[in-house]
Protein backbone atom coordinates (compact mmCIF):
# COMPACT_ATOMS: atom_id res chain seq x y z
CA UNK A 1 0.00 0.00 0.00
CA UNK A 2 1.41 3.43 -0.72
CA UNK A 3 0.99 6.44 1.22
CA UNK A 4 0.07 9.58 0.25
CA UNK A 5 2.73 12.68 0.72
CA UNK A 6 2.76 13.24 4.25
CA UNK A 7 1.87 10.44 6.00
CA UNK A 8 3.64 9.70 9.01
CA UNK A 9 3.44 6.82 11.54
CA UNK A 10 2.41 8.87 14.51
CA UNK A 11 -0.73 9.83 12.44
CA UNK A 12 -1.68 6.45 12.32
CA UNK A 13 -1.36 5.27 15.22
CA UNK A 14 -3.11 8.42 16.35
CA UNK A 15 -5.79 6.91 14.77
CA UNK A 16 -5.53 3.26 15.78
CA UNK A 17 -5.38 4.69 19.49
CA UNK A 18 -8.69 6.41 18.40
CA UNK A 19 -10.24 3.09 17.23
CA UNK A 20 -9.47 1.04 20.59
CA UNK A 21 -10.77 3.45 22.55
CA UNK A 22 -14.08 3.95 20.57
CA UNK A 23 -14.59 0.50 21.32
CA UNK A 24 -15.69 1.85 24.75
CA UNK A 25 -19.55 1.60 25.06
CA UNK A 26 -21.68 3.72 27.02
CA UNK A 27 -22.43 6.86 28.48
CA UNK A 28 -19.48 6.40 31.21
CA UNK A 29 -16.94 5.53 28.32
CA UNK A 30 -18.28 8.32 25.78
CA UNK A 31 -17.17 11.01 28.50
CA UNK A 32 -14.03 9.78 28.05
CA UNK A 33 -13.60 10.03 24.64
CA UNK A 34 -12.65 13.27 22.43
CA UNK A 35 -15.69 15.10 20.89
CA UNK A 36 -16.80 13.36 17.72
CA UNK A 37 -17.75 15.59 14.41
CA UNK A 38 -19.83 15.69 11.65
CA UNK A 39 -22.56 13.10 10.90
CA UNK A 40 -21.13 10.50 13.07
CA UNK A 41 -22.97 12.04 16.29
CA UNK A 42 -26.36 12.60 14.48
CA UNK A 43 -28.86 9.44 16.18
CA UNK A 44 -29.50 6.29 14.52
CA UNK A 45 -33.87 7.36 14.07
CA UNK A 46 -32.57 10.26 12.10
CA UNK A 47 -30.34 8.05 9.53
CA UNK A 48 -33.37 5.94 9.13
CA UNK A 49 -35.32 8.45 8.45
CA UNK A 50 -33.09 10.38 6.17
CA UNK A 51 -32.68 6.43 4.59
CA UNK A 52 -36.60 6.30 3.90
CA UNK A 53 -36.52 9.52 2.11
CA UNK A 54 -33.81 8.95 0.06
CA UNK A 55 -35.03 6.01 -1.04
CA UNK A 56 -38.89 8.19 -1.60
CA UNK A 57 -36.58 10.23 -3.67
CA UNK A 58 -36.98 13.21 -1.88
CA UNK A 59 -34.70 15.74 -2.58
CA UNK A 60 -33.94 17.23 0.29
CA UNK A 61 -32.97 13.77 2.58
CA UNK A 62 -31.26 12.77 -1.09
CA UNK A 63 -28.98 15.29 -0.36
CA UNK A 64 -28.53 14.39 3.46
CA UNK A 65 -28.08 10.87 2.69
CA UNK A 66 -25.17 11.91 0.89
CA UNK A 67 -23.65 13.58 3.59
CA UNK A 68 -23.60 10.35 5.67
CA UNK A 69 -22.23 8.78 2.89
CA UNK A 70 -19.40 11.02 2.62
CA UNK A 71 -18.75 11.15 6.26
CA UNK A 72 -18.49 7.57 5.91
CA UNK A 73 -15.90 7.18 3.22
CA UNK A 74 -13.89 9.98 5.22
CA UNK A 75 -14.24 7.69 7.89
CA UNK A 76 -13.55 4.44 6.48
CA UNK A 77 -10.88 6.43 4.54
CA UNK A 78 -9.06 7.73 7.31
CA UNK A 79 -9.31 4.11 9.72
CA UNK A 80 -7.74 2.27 6.12
CA UNK A 81 -5.01 4.74 6.33
CA UNK A 82 -4.28 4.45 10.12
CA UNK A 83 -4.53 0.36 10.00
CA UNK A 84 -2.86 -0.14 6.56
CA UNK A 85 -5.98 -2.45 5.02
CA UNK A 86 -8.86 -2.83 4.16
CA UNK A 87 -11.33 -2.51 7.34
CA UNK A 88 -14.73 -2.97 5.22
CA UNK A 89 -13.15 -6.35 3.93
CA UNK A 90 -13.90 -5.42 0.01
CA UNK A 91 -17.63 -4.71 1.09
CA UNK A 92 -18.25 -1.18 -0.38
CA UNK A 93 -19.76 1.98 1.25
CA UNK A 94 -23.30 0.83 -0.01
CA UNK A 95 -22.91 -2.08 1.59
CA UNK A 96 -21.92 -0.57 4.77
CA UNK A 97 -24.94 1.86 4.70
CA UNK A 98 -26.90 -1.45 4.40
CA UNK A 99 -25.80 -2.90 7.49
CA UNK A 100 -25.98 0.47 9.23
CA UNK A 101 -29.23 0.79 9.09
CA UNK A 102 -29.93 -3.16 9.76
CA UNK A 103 -27.91 -1.88 13.34
CA UNK A 104 -30.10 1.25 13.33
CA UNK A 105 -33.04 -0.28 12.98
CA UNK A 106 -32.55 -2.18 16.61
CA UNK A 107 -30.68 0.75 18.19
CA UNK A 108 -32.27 4.08 17.18
CA UNK A 109 -31.24 6.12 20.18
CA UNK A 110 -27.30 4.47 18.90
CA UNK A 111 -25.21 7.53 16.89
CA UNK A 112 -24.18 6.46 13.53
CA UNK A 113 -20.34 6.16 14.54
CA UNK A 114 -21.52 3.71 16.68
CA UNK A 115 -23.45 1.81 13.90
CA UNK A 116 -20.54 2.00 11.87
CA UNK A 117 -18.49 0.76 14.40
CA UNK A 118 -20.70 -2.47 15.18
CA UNK A 119 -19.66 -2.74 11.32
CA UNK A 120 -16.25 -2.19 11.40
CA UNK A 121 -15.72 -4.25 14.62
CA UNK A 122 -18.34 -7.47 12.85
CA UNK A 123 -15.65 -7.46 9.89
CA UNK A 124 -12.63 -7.22 11.74
CA UNK A 125 -13.65 -10.65 13.47
CA UNK A 126 -14.87 -12.45 10.68
CA UNK A 127 -10.63 -12.05 9.31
Amino acid sequence: MTRPAGYTGKLAMTLVALVLLCGVSGAAGAEKLPPLWGYGIKTCARFLSVAEGNEKGVAKMVVEYGRYEDWLTGFVSGLDLATGQDVLRGADIEAALQHIRAHCRGHPKDDFFGATMDFVRMLSSLH
